[in-house]
């Protein structure tokens, strides 16, 4: 039976969500909400944000590793258990510092990423060896890894919200029946009467979520757990759960699961709802949550990461909370007891009063480095701190600590560049962290100083440049994926241009992205084949005015480099004419910006950045187009939005700045 909410228009369906506080449901958040309300509160209404433990990240690694090595198999190739361990390594690197759970076992990222490590490896050699329980099974693989958010019935009432699913994989069985397969890591089995009472509840809510979304009728639903530590009677390690699906089966689980699920459902349509606390739960930490209780006695509905659609529901709840509880308690009573709640959230200096300056220098002192931070300054989109180093300090050994820096200051990454900071004309190693930025950097005619064009300002409020008139600085090159800010850096970059007196623009542009530039002095080429052509014309112009002495400048814009090359192919004259151009028309005026998405090694040659001086990378996707662009990691940690890092003869190292915004 369909739900009658699957009819519904999406205006409507949105109308019906608005009245809760919720998007969607899962079985995890029923579960959560049966288990501790105030727990439920915490993460799924004002969405904060837990820190994840090494054994936690290993399953996940686990299970990522698991979706490739069947994704692999439906497809006819075999994954090796090396192959799959270095997916879990990925995975593993991948996950940001300000996510990792430091605690008494794992007191710094590195050993939470050394636990995770091991974990994972157990995990999957486990699997390796006991892969048969699944594929001797199997007759073929149906799906691999699939999101479904569906309208669904249960218990013959259409649920108003959203169910979110991942089914982790689905099969048909040698016994011609249809499957899904739940893999599990764990620290010690399912005590087995929850697994003949309970699992039924998980196994109809997949049931209920794949059926709607797929038409196709579930036979089984298998839970198949993988202990990591090894068990010391010699036993298997893989034990597969089978809840066995009939229609008596299937309605007894449907009650189970209504009956959790409409209280849930009636708390967060009732903003006023009052959520309790279970002190005797043992899956979440009692400090966080009283933490949590307090900050919604005090705060504002600003200081939660919350959706924009749940936001104003939220601020009335908020609203009501403090009336009903500020008046009669002194703030300063509940700010002490969030305090004394904090302080048993141990190894997470997130939780604490100190400075992010205390915390940095807190941090490295526990791993033995004395550090004292001499100035803060608060940037754009980045906070720098630079640091006095005791003597005898080897810094290279502080850029190890860089992922247990972020993760007491809570934020995704810091970076720590590899030469010293000079101010005031003295040496500093320099932190820089990205924040949300809540201030614009507008486009400034002030800032022009002749032909030193203005890009942005760094954080001590110095504005960067690129100067025209060195021929050592003569081309730039610049890199950013979407939303980084490389575009709008380009167009303040040509207003720069245009008011210092630059007279003749050429504009290849295969992206079609600058055409509102077009005028008598500015030529724009879209086609590939006008490119070409535009090539071989301006290096004859190039030519014409090294013999006529004329040193007019002109600037040359080529959009997308990367992708124009690797479309031209490699019959192409663009990169040899490119070549010609950077290296000969620097001496005749010719100054060339040539921006790219893609920072590839094979498009980004040798020959291509050798030509190009300056070079400017605001965020990219991984390290390694950082270090395509720049020869070092840090672009990938950018806030975007203009967040960019420079290189130039210019500066003594690579610089991080704010590009202006030109509205």
């Amino acid at each position: 039976m369909s739900s009658i909410f699957k009819s519904y228009s999406p205006e409507e369906q949105a109308e019906v969500n608005s009245n809760f506080l919720v998007d969607s449901w899962s079985y995890s958040k029923v579960m959560q909400f049966a288990r501790n309300e105030k727990a439920f509160e915490m993460i799924y209404i004002y969405h904060h944000r837990q820190k994840t433990s090494a054994t936690t990240v290993a399953g996940q690694a686990y299970h990522y590793a698991l979706q490739h090595y069947f994704q692999k198999k439906k497809e006819g190739v075999q994954l090796t258990l090396p192959e799959a361990e270095i997916l879990a390594f990925n995975y593993i690197d991948e996950v940001p510092p300000d996510q990792w759970k430091i605690q008494k076992t794992t007191k710094s990222i590195a050993e939470c990423k050394k636990k995770a490590n091991k974990t994972a490896v157990s995990l999957l050699q486990f699997f390796f060896q006991e892969k048969y329980k699944y594929e001797d099974y199997i007759l073929r693989i149906i799906d691999v890894e699939v999101f479904i958010t569906e309208y669904v019935t249960i218990n013959g009432v259409d649920i108003p919200i959203k169910v979110n699913l991942m089914i982790d994989l689905v099969v048909e069985t040698i016994e011609h029946k249809i499957a899904i397969i739940d893999h599990k890591s764990k620290a010690s089995y399912t005590p087995d009467d929850e697994i003949a009472m309970a699992i039924g509840k998980q196994a109809i809510t997949y049931i209920k979520g794949y059926e709607s979304f797929t038409g196709l009728h579930i036979d089984e639903v298998w839970f198949a757990e993988n202990k990591h530590s090894e068990n010391k009677n010699g036993e298997g390690q893989i034990i597969i759960n089978k809840v066995i699906l009939d229609e008596d089966s299937r309605r007894l689980y449907e009650y189970q699961l209504y009956e959790p699920l409409r209280r849930m459902l009636n708390a967060v349509r009732d903003p006023d709802y009052i959520y309790l606390i279970n002190d005797s739960d043992n899956f979440t930490d009692r400090a966080e949550i009283y933490k949590f209780w307090h900050k919604t006695l005090i705060a504002e509905v600003g200081d939660f990461d919350l959706p924009e659609n749940k936001r104003d529901m939220i601020e009335k709840r908020l609203r009501k909370i403090k009336d009903s509880s500020v008046e009669m308690i002194n703030p300063k009573i509940i700010k002490e007891f969030q305090k004394n709640a904090a302080s048993f959230i141990q190894y997470d200096l997130s939780n604490t009063d100190m400075s992010n300056q205390e915390k940095i220098e807190h941090i490295l002192r526990k791993f033995g480095v004395q550090t004292r931070v001499a100035h803060h300054f608060d940037g754009y989109s980045s906070d720098t701190y630079l640091m006095e180093v005791s003597a005898g300090t080897r810094i290279s050994s502080i850029q190890g600590y860089k992922l247990d820096i972020a993760n007491a200051l809570n934020v995704t990454n810091v970076r720590i560049p590899l030469n010293l900071t000079i101010h005031e004309g003295r040496s500093y190693l320099s932190v820089e962290h990205s924040k949300k930025r809540t201030r614009d950097l507008f486009w400034n005619p002030d800032e022009l100083k002749g032909f030193k064009i203005p890009l942005g300002k760094d954080n001590l409020n110095n504005t960067v440049y690129w100067d025209l008139d060195n021929p050592s600085t003569a081309h730039l090159l610049m890199a950013g994926t979407t939303g980084s800010g490389k575009s709008v850096s380009l167009i303040s970059t040509l207003e720069y241009l245009k008011l210092a007196g630059v007279k003749e623009f050429y504009i290849l542009d295969p992206k079609l992205e600058f055409t509102k530039f077009q005028d008598k002095n500015t030529h724009i080429y879209n086609d590939m084949s006008e490119i070409e052509q535009a090539f071989e014309m301006l290096v004859d112009l190039m030519n014409e005015k090294i013999a006529t002495k004329n040193h007019d400048k002109i600037v040359i814009l080529f959009d997308e480099i990367a992708a124009a090359i690797e479309e031209a192919g490699k019959k192409s004259t663009i990169e040899a004419s490119l070549k010609k151009i950077t290296q000969k028309g620097r001496s005749c005026g010719m100054r060339v910006i040539a921006a790219t998405q893609r920072a590839s090694v094979k498009t980004i040659s040798g020959d291509i950045k050798v030509n190009f001086p300056v070079v400017v990378c605001f965020r990219v996707v991984k390290e390694i187009d950082s270090k395509v662009m720049l020869d070092e990691a840090g672009a990938e940690t950018l806030a975007g939005f203009g967040d960019g890092l420079i290189k130039s003869p210019d500066y003594p190292e690579i610089t991080r700045f704010q590009s202006f915004f030109k509205e």
